[in-house]
């Protein structure tokens, strides 16, 4: 993801100094990429269209961040900060005692800049002049609101997300029902909606929705949100941990929310989050339209005039809050994705491998060292087989001893009617592979209930139009295998699985 992040950011004409900062890399790292994409003879945007593997496969051996050399340099800012308050202590005096130590460490221009960093980024007071369209400010305030459910009357908290353009300081508010992931990236695409534009930048405190892993100087930002970022074309900045004055623009700005849309909503009751986000819209306008006290214009004024200019442009669709998961291709080339609780088709020759498993609202992609190798749309029906055809094996190839004989053999053990059944839960799929997930489960419920119950649920189940596990198992649940039932004859016709053709709404 910080691969494509910096194509992007150099395909908008940004210098490597630039990107370098937005990064937290290196000037000399950047250097070096940009170095590498141009003997590729690719533009930037040849290499944005290029797979994940494919891009990966450019630097095989790169390792883009020196950690323990970076981290390292860092600890020792606060003495060399004191030193250099003393009468001739110079820049070049500590690198040099910097050297003693750590005699392959940085050079001294490199030296010098990160210490300029660390000391405007820790130090600095006074007024900060910002850039236009740099940066996006973003918190949650301290104090909840609230909202009632109308049936049960009971009140629920409402967290309230805050974000602030430092130059224009045009703000936006919205209440969430939580501090979660999802919470807050429904709130920044909200948030991105309302601006028309993206800045270069979104800098957040280091809230677990943000950093999968603090970090005083290099947090990892959790795969989310560097999706996000990725979609939109801007980078995730983290504020250090214990460092108030990083966020101090927008602890600010919460401070003034809490005056003009807080209090104002004090003494009004809400039935929805929704319905609290009308009234915060309402007051927002007026809040962006109060003339500062110093200066004889308004946030929206300054945004209209300053800032809406240097955004970037939205792209064509609102993200969507991506998922990942970890799954192993089963032996019915198909994986299980736990939260819709069904299964999606993965070609056959992946059978046994561990893939990664990435789905939103709409679609489920499963990927294999960073190769897309399925792509379905998301299905909510819980049990359902999504199968794309060329995925399958051919229908007369075998799974190592799994095919319809070797599973009607062991439902024989249990009776003719399980037999029976068993062959038509299997005949009934265009994919024999789908139905013995079901039948394995049918054998497997005599390890729970007697054989003989088993072969009366199949008796019983006969009569059904389709036949399925569940089926089986509820009519055992429920002890309807117990009741008397007029005996059935067996269906010793059922035709060869593989010219049987049951469409793909597999149940």
């Amino acid at each position: 993801m910080e691969l494509r992040q910096l194509i992007q950011l150099k395909g908008k004409g940004l210098s490597n100094r630039k990107v370098a900062e937005a990064l937290g890399m290196s000037r000399n790292t950047v250097n070096s990429y940009v170095q590498a994409f141009s003997q590729q003879e690719l533009s930037y945007q040849q290499l944005q269209a290029l797979s994940e593997a494919e891009l990966v496969g450019l630097f095989p051996q790169t390792d883009y961040k020196d950690k323990s050399r970076y981290e390292q340099l860092f600890t020792y800012f606060p003495e060399f900060a004191k030193e250099l308050r003393k009468t001739g202590c110079t820049m070049q005096v500590l690198w040099n005692r910097y050297l003693e130590t750590h005699p392959d460490g940085y050079r001294y221009t490199q030296f010098v800049h990160h210490f300029n960093q660390w000391k405007d980024k820790t130090k600095a007071s006074g007024i900060l002049r910002h850039q236009a369209g740099r940066k996006l400010f973003m918190d949650f305030a301290g104090k909840t609101l609230s909202w009632v459910d109308r049936d049960t009357g009971e009140i629920h908290p409402a967290q309230v997300f805050v974000a602030i353009l430092p130059c224009s300081q045009y703000t936006y508010v919205q209440a969430t029902k939580a501090q979660k992931r999802e919470d807050l990236v429904r709130a920044l695409t909200d948030c991105k909606s309302w601006l028309g534009g993206v800045t270069k930048a979104i800098v957040g405190d280091n809230m677990k929705a943000v950093v999968a892993k603090g970090h005083k100087y290099a947090p990892v930002i959790n795969k989310t949100l560097k999706d996000l970022a990725l979609h939109y074309g801007c980078v995730i900045d983290p504020t250090r941990p214990y460092h108030p004055k990083d966020k101090a623009l927008v602890e600010g700005a919460i401070r003034l929310v809490y005056q003009r849309i807080y209090y104002p909503l004090s003494n009004q009751t809400f039935f929805s989050v929704a319905e609290l986000n009308g009234a915060i819209r309402e007051l927002l306008v007026c809040y962006n339209d109060y003339r500062f006290q110093n200066r004889p214009t308004t946030r929206r004024q300054q945004f209209l005039e300053i800032e809406q200019p240097a955004l970037d442009p939205l792209p064509p669709t609102p993200y969507q809050l991506r998922h990942y998961k970890r799954a192993k291709v089963q032996k019915i080339s198909h994986i299980y994705l736990g939260t819709d609780k069904n299964y999606y088709s993965v070609p056959h020759r992946y059978v046994g491998r561990h893939v990664e498993v990435q789905y939103t609202a709409d679609v489920v992609e499963v990927f294999y060292d960073g190769e897309r190798i399925a792509h379905h749309k998301r299905s909510r029906t819980a049990g359902k087989y999504t199968t794309i055809g060329t995925h399958m094996p051919s229908t007369h190839q075998v799974y190592n001893d799994w095919n319809p004989d070797w599973f009607a053999q062991r439902a024989a053990r249990i009776g003719p009617y399980a037999k029976s059944y068993i062959r038509r839960l299997i005949a009934q799929y265009d994919y024999p592979e789908i139905g013995y997930k079901q039948a394995q489960g049918i054998l497997a419920l005599t390890k729970t209930y007697p054989a003989e119950r088993v072969e009366a649920a199949c008796r019983r189940a006969a009569q059904g139009h389709r036949a399925g596990y569940r089926t089986i198992a509820n009519i055992l649940k429920n002890n309807l295998d117990q009741n008397s039932e007029p005996e059935l004859p067996l269906d010793n016709h059922i035709p060869d699985h593989g010219n049987i053709r049951g469409g793909t709404n597999y149940n």
